[in-house]
């Protein structure tokens, strides 16, 4: 096998026996050979005989069959039980690879069996490849563990006889009758394979001893002798249906023969059936019923296996009985898919995969050049076994590998060929790789250039994984050819990386860096998604995703709650990682709450998640998201409150202005005043000459009531009307400063006054109304009086 460089430009074959060849002169060239152009698949050595399992006769002579096809010079040689045979002149090995065994012995008189698996082993220069293995064992027989029994049957009856012997090879058994061997070409005869002789419709001549022979390569050994004794014809009597003997449950491998014994008596004689009790149909090709009943499958297969139910039914009636026994069927292991030959540039990945099916399934195992090889490094299997991934390959991976598929029944294997290819020319790998974390979700990686062929580089590769995670799970990141260092971000806190880099050039990657480890520091844990349900009017349940990784890092949760009104929060309550939800329970329902729940490790407390949450309601959750400015809110619900407390005033100084009215056309039509030259000229004397007079409702003036002063004339209704113009009198409110708070009792209300527009009284002059409603007495403000003195009349 190669390991050093290949000069540039250095061929490999197109195909076995092929004359012609292609090129590795450029990336198109790889990019041809991973395509599969101009590259036979079958391996440069494998096998085209192996050895078989077989039974040897001790002291006889015996061969193992191998001949292996491949690029010479080939070399054979032979395993037994996993340790090679050395050659010796009990065992010769023949030019086209075979192995003889002169004398086949058994462990007797010190010397070693020859029993046990052989294995044919191919080598040349590309690899090593390893037969199936191949069970020898020695011919045998044992004593008779089963001998026939004697029987008595009436004439028109059955009768059955039984032996069991074990030997290798299977033991041949016959019978013979008074030592004659009994006549097959006699119907009411049946013979089993597995040792069992039927004789139906018993008449006088059958009557005999039987004996039971069985023999093969190794002995022949005889049974006892059982006597069959015939009496006179039966009765005649009804006879229930009985099954004598049912089907056993039997373990084959495919292409043998299945014998399912059924044996039934009755009187009249039972019609025997089978079925198969899934219901499938059990075919006709390779089927036949032996005897009266006995159901023989030749060349089983495994759609063959399942549970099959012999029958006997009493002609003419439904009357039954049935017996079942179970059919398995095995297949040794054999490909669906074989691993096919490949070519790949180092550095890059090489992926095998075969597929074997069998019954039961069997186990995969794979071989570099004979030796098994595992998962581990930059090796990983998937799939059961059937997939190998061999990654950033190098030349030691350079070699032959075999899938093997074993079970109970066999095995089988086949071998493909891995080829590395390199260029000359190629830059060495990058130098002086270092990792320094510079937070916790970032890496700077940084390197210095290779030694050799750095003309070419046209950039560099960052291979960037987790250092627990498998080589298949690895990404990368470009760099240009003039940067020697490069921040990796977006990785996990408190983790440990692996980085590599490669150099690329138009003709190819150079050998990835010697692996560089680095950790990111840990950091407080982040912001938990919080939610929350209420579960009554008195209860919450907040829910959240479970952290069990807060447990290795000593962290857990922490809750605090608190009305939102106050300014100190209940808690913390500490909660372990994997717990998920948490009840609180006896809140006030007419309270809006603030909830905090944050996530914690050694690193401190993460940031919180906050939810403010209302309980009014309980039959539905009310959660604000995001969190609201309750003080704003709370200082726009008072402002509404005092908007709506004017708007009530100015409503109520409205009643009062209109009940004015209806009061002064109710009590009196005349308004006694002075002169209106008086009232429509400045007064002429000073203030203290002038008569006060008060306007009351529902009372008098300070003069007499009902009497008219000098000089004073009667006013009528219009006038009034034309002194008091309906848009200047409505009141307005007075509005009241607000207290910083936002708060205003309602018992400090002021209540609306009314100005008379056009009209002057004395300062004196005070105006009472009635309020429909408790409280003060609704005052008019006082104005210097320029006119004279107006009464009601």
């Amino acid at each position: 096998m190669p390991t050093g460089p290949r000069p540039a430009g250095k061929s490999i074959p197109a195909s076995r026996g092929s004359g012609t060849t292609t090129p590795v002169t450029s990336m198109a060239s790889v990019i041809r050979v991973f395509k599969g152009e101009g590259l036979g698949h079958a391996a440069e050595l494998a096998f085209t005989v192996e050895p078989s399992d077989d039974v040897a006769v001790p002291g006889q002579p015996m061969v193992l069959g191998c001949k292996v096809q491949g690029t010479p010079p080939v070399r054979i040689t032979w395993r037994k039980n996993g340790v090679e045979l050395p050659e010796s002149s009990h065992s010769t090995l023949l030019t086209n690879g075979s192995l003889v065994i002169r004398h086949f012995r058994l462990d007797q008189g010190g010397s070693p069996s020859d029993e046990g698996d052989y294995e044919c082993v191919a080598q040349n220069r590309f690899g090593l490849v390893i037969s199936r293995k191949a069970r020898i064992q020695a011919a045998t027989m044992s004593d008779f563990h089963v001998h026939p029994q004697a029987a008595v049957g009436e004439e028109g009856g059955v009768a059955r006889f039984q032996c069991q012997i074990h030997g290798l090879p299977k033991p041949l058994i016959t019978w013979e009758k008074n030592r004659v061997p009994i006549d097959t070409d006699n119907e009411r005869y049946t013979l089993l394979p597995k040792g069992v002789l039927q004789i139906t419709g018993l008449r006088s001549e059958d009557s005999g001893v039987f004996h039971c022979v069985a023999s093969n390569t190794a002995s022949v050994r005889v049974s006892h002798g059982a006597r069959l004794t015939v009496s006179g014809s039966g009765s005649g009597a009804y006879e229930e249906p009985a099954i004598l003997v049912g089907p056993e449950n039997l373990t084959l491998t495919v292409h043998q023969t299945a014998v399912l014994e059924c044996v039934a008596t009755g009187n009249p004689r039972p019609i025997v059936s089978w079925s198969r009790l899934d219901g499938r149909p059990i075919g006709v090709e390779g089927i036949q019923v032996l005897g009266t009943g006995n159901l023989i499958i030749s060349d089983v297969t495994v759609q063959h296996s399942g549970v099959y139910v012999c029958a006997a039914n009493r002609p003419g009636t439904r009357v039954r009985r049935t017996a079942q026994g179970r059919l398995v069927v095995q297949a040794p292991a054999e490909f669906i898919q074989h691993p096919q030959s490949i070519s790949r540039p180092v550095g890059t990945t090489a992926i095998f995969t075969c597929q074997a099916q069998g019954e039961p399934p069997p186990h995969v195992t794979w071989l570099k050049n004979g030796q098994v090889l595992g998962p581990g490094g930059h090796v990983r299997l998937k799939n059961n076994n059937s997939t190998l991934t061999i990654s950033g390959i190098g030349p030691e991976d350079e070699a032959i590998y075999q899938c093997v598929a074993e079970n109970s029944a066999g095995s089988s294997q086949a071998s493909a060929r891995l080829t590395v290819l390199w260029a000359e020319g190629l830059p060495g790998p990058p130098r002086n790789v270092q990792a320094v974390s510079v937070s916790s979700t970032e890496v700077r990686v940084s390197w210095s250039e290779p030694l050799v062929n750095t003309k070419e580089i046209i950039g560099y590769v960052l291979h960037i994984r987790k250092a627990a995670d498998p080589p298949e799970l690895e990404y990368q990141e470009a760099v240009s050819k003039s940067t020697f260092q490069h921040l990796v971000s977006d990785l996990e806190p408190c983790t440990a990386y692996s980085f590599s880099i490669k150099a690329y050039t138009p003709s190819g990657a150079s050998s990835a860096s010697v692996p560089t480890l680095a950790s990111t520091p840990g950091e407080a844990p982040a912001p938990p998604p919080l939610s929350v349900r209420v579960l009554g009017s008195s209860s919450l349940q907040l829910l959240w995703e479970p952290w069990p990784r807060l447990a290795q890092y000593e962290g857990g949760f922490k809750l605090f709650y608190r009305p939102a009104s106050k300014a100190t929060f209940t808690g913390p309550i500490l909660l372990p990682g994997t717990v998920s939800s948490y009840n609180l329970s006896q809140l006030d329902p007419t309270v809006v709450y603030e909830v905090k729940l944050l996530a914690y490790n050694q690193h401190g407390d993460g940031n919180a998640t906050i939810r403010f949450v209302s309980l009014r309601g309980a039959s539905e959750r009310t959660a604000l998201n995001p969190p609201c400015d309750c003080r704003k809110e709370e200082a726009a619900n008072q402002t509404s409150t005092v908007g709506i407390i004017v708007g009530v005033h100015a409503g109520v100084a409205c009643i009062v202005f209109c009940v004015l009215f209806l009061l002064l056309g109710q009590r009196g039509r005349v308004l006694l005043c002075r002169d209106a030259e008086n009232q429509l000229s400045p007064p002429q004397g000073p203030r203290s000459q002038r008569d006060p007079g008060v306007l009351t409702l529902h009372g008098a003036g300070q003069g007499e009531r009902g009497q008219p002063g000098r000089g004073e004339k009667p006013v009528d209704m219009k006038e009034l009307e034309r002194l008091f113009p309906a848009a200047g009198v409505a009141g307005k409110p007075d509005p009241r400063p607000t207290d910083p708070t936002g708060s205003t009792p309602r018992e400090e209300t002021q209540p609306s006054k009314l100005s008379l527009q056009g009209l002057s009284l004395p300062e004196e002059t005070a105006l009472e109304a009635e309020v429909p409603r408790e409280g003060p007495v609704a005052a008019l403000p006082t104005q210097d009086a320029d006119r004279g003195l107006l009464s009601e009349g």
